[in-house]
């Protein structure tokens, strides 16, 4: 819940239209940066994991898309940025994503800002590599840590009830390599004192 009061909150004097021009303006950059921009994705299954109100599932018109968040329900009734009916391409299921069941694997898994969110980041990443199609990617978006100290504090005090989970990058990378990912690429896409964010692009072996 404390999710839905954190949307409420942002988005509270965002006008709809200007916001997601604005995210979908983000989305398309995203996507040049990690060199995805140009592919045509049609032809491909797509997964858009903790999609939350205006997830990467908004620019992918042409494609097959499924979009998972247990709170989408709540998003619909109480977000006014959010109507399933404007995105018809995309099929939404309101679940956790470490209790969905699967019926398809997916062309390319995005998990944007939503990993660091749920209650079992362990399970969370057994059921989003299970969801890759052979030769498929996983893009994992992840905020790591800096230093060791300030990360062991954070592990021992929680202090952030959004973040449950507080790792720096060589951990996720292990995370994803001991369940049989290969990393393909990692961007730096913000820096900061004590934390960075980086896109993670992976596949199975």
């Amino acid at each position: 819940m404390a999710e839905l009061i954190w949307w409420n909150f942002y988005l509270k004097n965002k006008p709809t239209e200007e916001y997601l021009l604005w995210k979908t303006e983000y989305w398309h950059s995203l996507l040049k940066t990690i060199g995805l921009n140009n592919i045509d994705f049609s032809s491909n299954k797509i997964l858009d994991a903790g999609c939350g109100p205006a997830g990467i599932f908004t620019v992918f018109r042409k494609a097959i898309v499924d979009a998972i968040d247990p709170l989408i329900d709540e998003y619909e009734q109480k977000v006014p940025h959010f109507k399933k009916q404007s995105y018809p391409y995309v099929t939404f299921y309101a679940s956790p994503i470490e209790t969905f069941e699967f019926v398809a694997t997916y062309d390319f898994v995005f998990c944007i800002n939503a990993v660091n969110h749920v209650e079992n980041i362990f399970l969370c990443l057994d059921r989003l590599i299970a969801a890759i199609s052979p030769g498929g990617t996983l893009i994992l978006s992840v905020d790591t840590h800096n230093y060791f100290i300030l990360k062991k504090f954070f592990q021992l005090v929680p202090g952030d009830i959004l973040h449950p989970h507080q790792y720096n990058l060589v951990e996720y990378h292990a995370m994803l390599k001991n369940r049989g990912c290969t990393i393909l690429q990692t961007h730096l896409l913000r820096k900061q004192c004590i934390f960075d964010y980086h896109i993670i692009m992976a596949t199975k072996v």
